[in-house]
């Protein structure tokens, strides 16, 4: 769906290029994985209610910075919340973060449900990392990941918008080294959305993006990680008292 420029077979004599838009499945797909996460006791209500507690906070984080020049806090919370409540969890947390946020900024567009996908990546990646790193080690291995999937994120949002920002070659004219060119070999079209990206993005907007996340998780990491694995932790309790008890709401008979 992201790589669309490369893979679409399209007529060069075409006068409009449209994406496929695939990501009417992503909907579906976010259910799916809750409905998984649950049944395989990954999330139970207090679980669900952080989920809701943590896209209403990564929604006002998105509008209090606003990205400017890559400035945005919204994906270190959601790469803390993806290793510590796992894959799934963190799959869906970037999904219904950007939702959220686009909603309160007005951000709705054909690039949102790109934008969903990617965040759910950055968050599933995070709930993937080795469990056992621990202390420094820990904040050390997650700056360094979200430095990385800043550059990744912007490298992938970039490839499915592409064409309609540098522009799509016009039939009997030259193209520039920037240029979507409808029919052209993989590697050419290659070739120009990785000059695109170093120009417009790389440098700038991604490198922004990537000093915030590792600031942030640097900063604010042990003490989110500390709250969050808290609450983890009252969630696993809830369960085996559950379990252990046999009767709901019901602490273990001694």
């Amino acid at each position: 769906m992201l790589a669309w420029p490369l893979l679409l077979d399209v007529d060069p004599s075409a006068e409009r290029v449209d994406p496929p838009f695939l990501f009417l499945a992503l909907l579906p797909l976010i259910l799916a994985v809750v409905a998984a996460e649950v049944s395989e006791g990954g999330m139970d209500a207090r679980v669900l209610a952080l989920l809701g507690v943590l896209s209403a906070v990564n929604a006002v984080l998105r509008v209090v910075s606003a990205g400017t020049a890559g400035l945005e806090l919204v994906f270190f919370l959601l790469i803390l919340g993806g290793r510590v409540f796992g894959a799934g969890f963190g799959f869906v947390l970037g999904c219904t973060s950007l939702f959220a946020s686009a909603l309160m900024t007005a951000g709705v567009g054909p690039w949102l449900p790109f934008q969903m996908l990617v965040a759910a990546w950055v968050g599933m990646g995070a709930g993937l990392l080795p469990r056992r790193v621990a202390g420094r080690a820990e904040i050390a291995m997650l700056v360094a990941y979200g430095v990385l999937s800043a550059y990744l994120y912007g490298l992938l949002m970039n490839l499915q918008g592409w064409p309609f920002i540098a522009g799509v070659q016009v039939p009997g004219q030259d193209s520039t080294e920037l240029s979507y060119v409808p029919g052209a070999p993989v590697l050419e079209n290659l070739h120009h959305f990785l000059v695109y990206t170093l120009l417009t993005s790389t440098g700038g907007w991604d490198t922004g993006r990537a000093i915030m996340n590792a600031l942030a998780i640097a900063l604010l990491g042990p003490a989110v990680l500390t709250t969050l694995r808290r609450a983890a932790r009252k969630a696993r309790i809830t369960r085996g008292e559950v379990v252990t008890s046999g009767h709901v709401g019901e602490g273990p008979r001694h």
